[in-house]
C-alpha cells in the first residue's frame, strides 16, 4: 500500500472516529479541531511499525482541513446525494465523502486519482452498494470543483 493510500485510510478512520465525538451544538465542527490529534495518535499508535513520518503528516493535512471545510463539503454533499439527508448517510460513506470532496476542491492531486483511492477504501470498510453511491457523489463534485477552479484562473 502507498504512502498516500494509507494516510488516507488513517485519515478515514480518524474522521470516522470524530463522528461520534460528544462535541457542544454551538462550536460543532471547530471543537473537532481540538479533537483530532488524540484521535490520530490512537490510530497511528495501532502500527506494530510505525509508518514512514510522511503519512502522518498528509494524514494529518487532509484531517484538519476537511474539518475546517465541513460546512462548505457538506452542502455539496447534500447538494448531489439525490434523495438521501446527511443525517441518513452512513457515518462511513459520510467521511469519505467529506474526505474526498476535500482533496478534489482543495489539493491539486487529480479528481480521478483521489476517487480511486476512495472508492478502493469504501471497498474494505463500508457496504457493498456504498461504492456506487459514493463514486457518483464525488463525480460531481469533481466536475463542480473543475468549474470551480476554472472561474478562479479566470479572475486572475
Amino acid at each position: 500500500m502507498g504512502l498516500r493510500r494509507k494516510s488516507r485510510e488513517i485519515a478515514f478512520k480518524v474522521l470516522y472516529s470524530l463522528e461520534y465525538a460528544d462535541t457542544n451544538e454551538i462550536l460543532g465542527h471547530l471543537e473537532l479541531l481540538e479533537f483530532y490529534p488524540d484521535k490520530l495518535k490512537e490510530v497511528m499508535d495501532e502500527f506494530e511499525r510505525q509508518p514512514d513520518p510522511r503519512v502522518s503528516e498528509f494524514a494529518e493535512f487532509i484531517i484538519r482541513n476537511t474539518i475546517l471545510h465541513e460546512e462548505e463539503i457538506d452542502r455539496l454533499i447534500a447538494l448531489y446525494s439525490k434523495n438521501w439527508s446527511l443525517d441518513r448517510l452512513a457515518v462511513t460513506d459520510k467521511s469519505l465523502l467529506r474526505m474526498g470532496i476535500f482533496e478534489i476542491l482543495f489539493t491539486e492531486t487529480p479528481a480521478a486519482i483521489i476517487m480511486d483511492e476512495v472508492i478502493e477504501i469504501a471497498k474494505r470498510f463500508c457496504s457493498e452498494s456504498s461504492g456506487k453511491f459514493i463514486n457518483g457523489v464525488l463525480n460531481a463534485a469533481a466536475n463542480y470543483g473543475e468549474t470551480s477552479k476554472a472561474d478562479k484562473k479566470e479572475e486572475i
